[in-house]
């Protein structure tokens, strides 16, 4: 029997091995931070473990660790995730309009309509996940909505500009962020979606 006849062999006695494939560079990285998404998207308060994780993804936990050197590493992935995410779609905003009013509105609906479409990583910008957690990492979600709020800030001084228009930036942008934040908390806890029209039209009268 030559060496084909052999591999056809084993694959016949053993089809799951030879369905398995081994993961491309990158595509098991990528599965666990799915996999860790989609477990902080169903939700509890049990505090999230690499043993979970592991089972969830039916691997080792030595497996996870040959891609991320803690937990936190992989919080830390989702959270760049979720910066160049939703930095991407501020830039496009700063860059396709004009009206500084209407690039403030947009920005708060970008962020909002990220956090719908993904669940899981909105748990992480409301907060309540990370608790237990390495305190670095709630640092650098408030340093990334410390920069969702400068954004805005730099958009209201150019609707200011543009516009007759009486109102602090500084203090526009931080009720901004404080109605975004409350939205985020819904999402967060399942208690319905964010309303990014009539309450942020308002806020920016």
């Amino acid at each position: 029997m030559g060496p084909a006849e052999t591999a056809e062999a084993a694959a016949a006695l053993n089809p799951a091995r030879a369905a398995r494939k081994r993961p491309r560079p990158g595509e098991r990285r990528a599965q666990i931070l799915q996999c860790l998404a989609g477990m902080l998207e169903d939700g509890g308060v049990e505090r999230i473990t690499t043993a979970a994780l592991a089972q969830r993804l039916q691997v080792s936990e030595a497996a996870l660790y040959r891609h991320f050197a803690s937990k936190a590493q992989m919080f830390d992935a989702l959270i760049e995730f979720i910066e160049t995410s939703v930095f991407g779609l501020i830039n496009q905003i700063a860059a396709q309009h004009d009206s500084g009013l209407v690039q403030a509105q947009r920005m708060v609906q970008a962020l909002l309509a990220f956090a719908e479409r993904n669940p899981g990583l909105c748990r992480l910008l409301a907060g309540d996940v990370l608790a237990g957690e390495h305190a670095r990492l709630q640092q650098r979600v408030d340093r990334f909505l410390e920069r969702v709020e400068a954004a805005l800030r730099h958009s209201l001084r150019l609707a200011l500009q543009q516009q007759s228009l009486a109102f602090d930036p500084a203090q526009r942008a931080q009720w901004l962020m404080t109605y975004a934040g409350g939205c985020l908390w819904r999402v967060a806890h399942r208690r319905g979606g964010a309303d990014a029209d009539g309450a942020l039209l308002a806020l920016l009268a």
